[in-house]
């Protein structure tokens, strides 16, 4: 099916346990924590609709008949099929600016890479392997919003899941019997989940010896029996209005820890049970950590787009374009901006076969990853030090502008060689959003840890790289010499 907005939205009306502020929330569409990012979700369901968007966001499931999907779901088998699905991805991820990092793309993407890599499944188990190939249809012909929670709660990070005070803190298997499995404990951190229609819980942490019970891999609805969603504080339901926090009103996707309070998993849902190598093998021996975060890095390289036109409309604003150091500082941003385009389209251009389907290359992302998560930060002060005190002063609210003697003052005080009073403190509005808010923190927190600590996406481009073209190098060069041609030259003279 090809969804619509109003159908996502009706979709979340399902009862589903979500707690805020002391309360469960009721109907999330309708709660002022939520309500306005999920309209914003469901216009990337009414633009995939859209029919002149047909192609570019579609495309003809194989051996269906004629039935279309979200290019999402696609499995590239050419480079070409590769381009057009990030085209697609591109297109959505427009549409809210690479500030949704959990939008339906990226854990559809995960799920894809793990179904082209089925045969790393089926080497470990038949039967874990069709649930997985089944869901992976199931999730495309329904068109669900997955999101994820593949992370532990941090506790005692010194021990291990199964050494923590409380043994169920971390979500694992406490029974199982010929329906299923019944886990109990907390997984983080659902972004999106709020907002999404099921969730694919796993563990992408190393596990040591004896955590066996966590070393699960399954999906269920949100609305589950027994799963309780735990949401941190609302970014969007604190905006003032749409015109003070343009960003956190309406695309603020949340994040949440899930507790599982003996949620029942049928076995047509388990995908990897009590195995702690699988656990990391359906990452990294199939396509899906490289494919999920191909996509990641699609919504940045579109985020970076918007955050360099921020940091030119900065200088544009007040007056300073012309400035060397302002050009210098922007010509920086600009290069930035094109190093994460330039390396998109090389993990692009570099991919390789993964037997029948086209994937992305796995060294350029993780070069992508490595040098990004350092970059947005650097990318954020940049910005703060263009706009000066222009973040923050600004008036209070969209209040001040009802009382007329107030928006006099501010038509006095707020001047541009470009824009008016009122459009001024629209866009430094704009501005603080996406760099000082606390909504813009919190992103630049995601930014930083999305793929793991540093030292995880360094470890990861360790592990892929081709040392041996560097070191034959090497090799070469030291076996154009040695002493005894020295000897030979005459050039070893004796003391």
């Amino acid at each position: 099916m090809i969804k619509t907005g109003a159908q996502h939205i009706e979709m979340l009306k399902d009862g589903r346990q979500v707690y805020i502020n002391g309360q469960a929330a009721g109907d999330v569409s309708a709660h002022p924590a939520f309500r306005q990012t999920i309209r914003s979700v469901g216009t990337l369901y009414d633009f995939q609709a859209r029919p002149d968007n047909r192609e570019l966001m579609t495309f003809e499931v194989p051996e269906s008949g004629g039935q279309r999907a979200n290019r999402i779901w696609q499995l590239p088998r050419s480079y070409a099929d590769l381009v057009e699905r990030r085209k697609a991805l591109e297109a959505w991820t427009e549409l809210h600016y690479g500030f949704l990092g959990r939008a339906p793309d990226h854990v559809a993407s995960c799920i894809s890479g793990m179904f082209m890599g089925i045969e790393v499944f089926e080497a470990y188990d038949k039967a874990r392997a069709a649930a997985l190939a089944d869901y992976y249809r199931y999730a495309r012909d329904n068109e669900l919003y997955l999101t994820y929670a593949i992370l532990n709660p941090q506790a005692d990070r010194s021990k291990s899941a199964g050494e923590q005070q409380d043994r169920f803190l971390t979500a694992g298997i406490v029974d199982q019997d010929a329906a299923g499995l019944t886990i109990r404990g907390a997984k983080m951190l659902a972004t999106g989940g709020i907002m999404a229609n099921e969730v694919f819980v796993t563990c992408i942490q190393p596990l040591r010896e004896g955590d066996e019970p966590y070393a699960v891999s399954f999906a269920v609805p949100m609305d589950t029996k027994g799963l309780k969603i735990l949401s941190r504080k609302s970014y969007e339901e604190s905006a003032v209005s749409v015109f003070d926090n343009p960003l956190a009103s309406r695309f603020d996707e949340n994040d949440a820890v899930l507790y599982f309070d003996d949620v029942k998993v049928s076995w047509d849902r388990v995908f990897v049970s009590q195995d702690i190598a699988m656990c990391q093998r359906q990452f990294h021996a199939t396509p899906a950590h490289v494919f999920q975060n191909y996509q990641a890095q699609i919504r940045l390289m579109v985020k970076m787009r918007f955050l360099v036109g921020i940091a030119r409309r900065i200088a544009e604003t007040n007056g300073v374009i012309n400035f060397p150091q302002v050009r210098e500082t922007l010509g920086a941003l600009a290069a930035q901006n094109t190093m994460v385009d330039a390396l998109v389209h090389a993990m692009e251009v570099k991919g390789h076969m993964h037997g029948a389907y086209f994937v992305p290359d796995a060294h350029t992302l993780y070069s992508a990853q490595v040098l990004t998560q350092q970059l947005y930060a650097g990318v954020i002060l940049a910005l703060r030090e263009l706009a000066g005190g222009g973040l923050i002063m600004l008036p209070s609210s969209i209040q001040d502008f009802a009382d007329p003697e107030l928006r006099g003052l501010i038509e006095k005080t707020q001047q541009s060689p470009v824009a008016s009073s009122e459009g001024r403190v629209k866009f430094f509005k704009l501005a603080w959003d996406a760099v000082g808010s606390e909504y813009a923190s919190r992103h630049t927190q995601y930014e930083m840890f999305y793929a793991g600590a540093t030292f995880v996406t360094k470890g990861h481009s360790f592990r892929t790289f081709d040392w041996d073209r560097c070191t034959q190098l090497v090799d070469h060069m030291l076996d154009s010499y040695s002493l005894d041609d020295e000897v030979a030259r005459g050039a070893l003279v004796a003391a």
